[in-house]
């Protein structure tokens, strides 16, 4: 059994020995409750004996901020964790979506982490990613962008980021999924070893809503669904850092 509390905007879920940590950031705005949008897959790493904190958040513009926030939350809660358990190996960070780029603009560069799991990144400018926003902005003259913008993110990536070992999963049916750009900016620092793997899916295969999935729960396609993201879990505890 784990226990379940939230420590500022983090979820934590501790079983009484982990043996590692995963930090969780997901995506826009499915990241609210992300103890219930990834209820399954928290629940798989939980069994592989892994504590798992997950941020809860609502985008705004200022990407960096955000990620600022995460970290210091992160790093709270993991102190109280090691105060609890003891020691515990360095996490594993893991993004789904927006989450990826966020954890990409740590401010420890990714140095206190084993490695990032980028599950589909997605790194598009505002007005693509907020549909109607194109449309006000002409409207009412003014232009808007996330900060950093695309192009500056990749750039920083480029730059700054100093993990070289990343495992970016893209699906087949995913046409939000901007992974292979994000590893040419890896695959450009010296020393990489980032890597990149494609399985069966959708942008929103890693989700899942826990009221809907007890109502499908003999449904073929939830079972295929789950049987997906607990291969994306084996991918996560098994990789080889």
């Amino acid at each position: 059994m784990s226990t379940l509390r939230r420590i500022s905007d983090v979820f934590c879920q501790w079983p009484s020995r982990p043996v590692g940590l995963v930090e969780i950031i997901g995506g826009s705005y499915i990241s609210i409750k992300p103890e219930v949008t990834y209820k399954r897959l928290i629940s798989g790493l939980l069994q592989k004996n892994f504590a798992v904190h997950s941020w809860s958040y609502i985008p705004n513009f200022d990407h960096q901020l955000q990620s600022n926030h995460a970290w210091k939350q992160f790093r709270q809660s993991r102190k109280i964790l090691e105060k609890r358990v003891g020691c515990i190996p360095k996490s594993i960070r893991l993004g789904h979506s927006l989450g990826c780029k966020l954890h990409l603009l740590a401010p420890d560069a990714g140095r206190n982490c084993n490695g990032l799991v980028a599950i589909s990144f997605n790194n598009f400018k505002a007005d693509k990613s907020i549909p109607f926003l194109r449309k006000m902005s002409q409207k009412l003259d003014f232009q808007s962008e996330f900060s950093p913008s695309p192009a500056e993110t990749l750039n920083l990536v480029r730059e700054h980021y100093e993990q070289i070992n990343n495992l970016l999963i893209k699906f087949k049916n995913d046409n939000l999924d901007q992974n292979d750009l994000l590893l040419k900016s890896l695959n450009a620092r010296p020393s990489d070893n980032s890597k990149i793997m494609q399985l069966d899916g959708n942008h929103l295969t890693p989700v899942s809503i826990g009221l809907r999935e007890k109502i499908l729960k003999s449904n073929l396609q939830s079972y295929l669904k789950y049987k997906k993201i607990e291969l994306i879990v084996d991918q996560i505890t098994h990789w080889k850092i």
